[in-house]
């Protein structure tokens, strides 16, 4: 009879579906709210409590809904917007009446665990780049005086900060925004403890170049890879090779020690002609595998060890917005809280989606990644991470080998 010892050394070699590594991520979703039609912020957030989202980040500090998420147990990003920069650069008691009338009033009975200050600045068509980072700096003062440093506070930036991105060992900044602004910010966010908001979109890379891009890389689904040609790296996965040129472009001026929350990033379920790839079955497959890829897996090629954390675009279907069809397109729901389409956020929701396909029985999820010790059934296996904690360890066990409920 094999030992218990034995037996677990057995489970653990055997263990499919994923790599139980530390650097699981989060799923958080963006609350947008250009529509006409949606319902109020006391049932959204009881629809984000039922679907099991417990991180949410919004593009203000509106009062109604910053109410309504006190002692949800949903942690929240809030925002300054850019049209506030200028004063909150330049008066230190304008960011000190903010941070009182927009912060301190509702924490911590609401969770607000960071500060979005601007929204992709340096695109700004009114010119605020130059007050970003004096911004920040204020409103991290306001935050210190109202005893309120747990809270960090950070920037989103678009991929277009890029000068270049591909292969991603090669990624650098715009030169002309490394000194005044991605070097004093970056070294901010080092002093302070905080991270480097990024939003990116494999969407709009794959619709620009669908003639070079593969659609299943885009994805996350299985797929050839590319391999960086200046490291070696291989990419399995679009949005990971973008997150990767972000981290070289920080390491090429000395900050790889930041790390990087993907703030945005999604597919839209409809769009115009001419917006290649843009449907309801790629926006299910991008956020599915997406977020599959966050619960389940490590961190990007370059920084494996560093957790994907990431932010949904977006909860609904925005029917003001302005711009191309998709933009209108982007909701995880639509507004009468029907979900566009089907999509886990939790581990829990995506082993019931797994284990429980149509037919009724249980099937084998495919492993993706290096299948070179598979058997010769066909049958993939996984190594459990030796650095794994015990409870991570019980999760993935009871998610691999779990029966149906």
């Amino acid at each position: 009879m094999a030992t218990l010892s034995h037996t677990l050394s057995l489970l653990f070699l055997l263990l499919t579906l994923f790599d139980l590594s530390e650097a699981v991520g989060t799923i958080g979703v963006n609350y947008g709210r250009v529509a006409n039609n949606l319902p109020t912020p006391t049932n959204v957030v009881q629809l984000l409590k039922s679907q099991g989202i417990n991180r949410v980040k919004l593009y203000d500090t509106d009062s109604t809904v910053l109410t309504a998420l006190a002692n949800s147990d949903i942690n929240v990003v809030v925002a300054l917007p850019n049209e506030l920069l200028s004063s909150a650069a330049g008066d230190q008691t304008f960011s000190d009446n903010w941070v009182k009338a927009n912060i301190s009033s509702y924490y911590p009975s609401t969770q607000i665990e960071a500060i979005a200050v601007g929204n992709e600045v340096f695109v700004d068509p009114n010119n605020t780049t130059d007050f970003l980072v004096p911004a920040m700096k204020n409103v991290y003062n306001s935050l210190q005086k109202f005893n309120l440093s747990a809270i960090k506070i950070s920037s989103p930036v678009a991929l277009s900060a890029l000068q270049a991105s591909y292969p991603p060992s090669s990624g650098s900044f715009k030169s002309a925004l490394i000194e005044p602004v991605i070097k004093p910010m970056l070294n901010f966010f080092r002093q302070t403890g905080s991270y480097l908001m990024v939003n990116a979109y494999p969407f709009f890379a794959y619709s620009a170049n669908a003639d070079k891009v593969s659609l299943d890389y885009a994805l996350f689904k299985e797929n050839s890879g590319v391999v960086d040609s200046g490291n070696g790296l291989k990419y399995n996965s679009l949005l990971e090779a973008q997150l990767d040129a972000v981290y070289s472009a920080m390491s090429a001026i000395q900050y790889n020690d930041v790390k990087i929350v993907v703030t945005e990033t999604g597919w839209p379920s409809a769009g115009d002609a001419t917006e290649v790839g843009a449907g309801e079955a790629n926006a299910a497959s991008y956020n599915g595998n997406l977020v599959k890829r966050v619960l389940t897996g490590s961190g990007t090629p370059l920084r494996p060890q560093v957790p994907l954390n990431v932010y949904l675009f977006a909860l609904f279907n925005e029917n003001e917005k302005s711009g191309p069809t998709s933009e209108r397109n982007y909701g995880l729901f639509y507004p009468n809280e029907a979900k566009v389409y089907d999509v886990p956020f939790t581990l829990d929701q995506l082993k019931s989606a797994q284990s429980k396909p149509a037919n009724g029985s249980k099937t084998q999820v495919p492993v993706t990644g290096d299948v070179s010790g598979a058997a010769a059934t066909g049958q993939t296996w996984c190594v459990a991470n030796g650095n794994a904690s015990q409870k991570k360890l019980q999760n993935g066990l009871d998610y691999a080998c779990g029966e149906e409920g």
